[in-house]
């Protein structure tokens, strides 16, 4: 009888990585690059304007040498990425505080650091989620918090529901004012790699999806539905300003299906949600507004 395989937990006992300070210009090229992306006829901001909130993913960017990369297309070995074999990764969700936007073109300070390490059980057997923060300062003063949840799985199986997807249902309302639909294709998917430098097989290698990840078809990026729900506040409230922001993935959307971001804002808040012909709720965000005399 082969040997029980230790629990995720044990590997990462006394992983406790340094914090990395990197810096990076914020040009305005990739926020052009993503205004193209989303079919918009200008770029959203030029130099010296707020950069919208999550759009800061599309900068301090890393291109490793081929060979670093595993078998999956993500990095075999990295500072945040926990040292347990035959990683499984999917992004869960994070959140935001905004104490002032970050500026185009203005140099930018980032800092990360490992925030928690958790071992949990979850459908698909043992998962290891990693909380990654990361501060940006312009200027010396602190602007942004965020924090990212990662979730790790050792060995390979089905993949269809995300391991953290709730069993809860929701109807949709036909009094959300807030809506964009979005069908994303392989080539969007393949320019939204290219932009946020992410080379995870599962976003355009349709047979690795089907028989290594076991899913049935080619995955929308965790990020682009988050920053779809986030598409909706910068279109529909421009005036307000985001004070906090969190958003959870509960099912993945996958290419072809025509996606629903909606939602809606009261009492300096907004609910968003993106749903698909078979799930209502594939992701969830809450936004909260800054006071107006802010």
């Amino acid at each position: 009888m082969p040997a029980t395989p230790p629990p995720i937990g044990s590997y990462v006992t006394s992983w406790r990585p340094a914090p990395v300070t990197e810096e990076d210009p914020l040009n305005p090229g990739p926020v052009g690059a993503v205004s193209a992306l989303l079919d918009l006829s200008d770029p959203v901001a030029g130099a010296g304007n707020p950069l919208p909130p999550l759009w800061q993913w599309f900068y301090f960017l890393h291109w490793p040498a081929q060979h670093e990369l595993g078998a999956d297309g993500h990095l075999r070995d990295a500072r945040f990425l926990p040292p347990i074999p035959d990683r499984q990764r999917m992004f869960a969700g994070g959140r935001c505080e905004i104490s002032e936007p970050l500026r185009l073109g203005e140099p930018t300070e980032r800092v990360s650091s490992l925030s928690a390490v958790t071992p949990k059980q979850g459908r698909t057997g043992e998962l290891l989620f990693i909380t990654e923060r990361q501060e940006f300062r312009q200027s010396g003063r602190l602007c942004l918090v965020e924090e990212q949840d990662i979730v790790y799985r050792s060995g390979r199986g089905p993949a269809g529901a995300h391991p953290t997807a709730l069993d809860d249902q929701a109807t949709a309302t036909a009094e959300d004012p807030w809506r964009l639909s979005l069908q994303p294709d392989p080539t969007l998917l393949f320019r939204f790699s290219a932009l946020t430098a992410n080379a995870h097989r599962i976003h355009y290698d349709a047979p690795y999806c089907r028989d290594t990840e076991g899913y049935p078809g080619l995955v929308v990026h965790g990020p682009l539905l988050a920053l779809l729900m986030l598409e909706l506040v910068r279109r529909n409230a421009p005036e307000r300003r985001v004070r906090t922001l969190s958003y959870r993935l509960r099912r993945p959307v996958f290419a072809g299906e025509r996606i629903l971001a909606d939602g809606a804002a009261a009492d300096g808040r907004a609910e968003l949600r993106i749903a698909t012909h078979r799930e209502a709720r594939h992701a969830t965000a809450e936004v909260t507004f800054a006071c107006r005399q802010d």
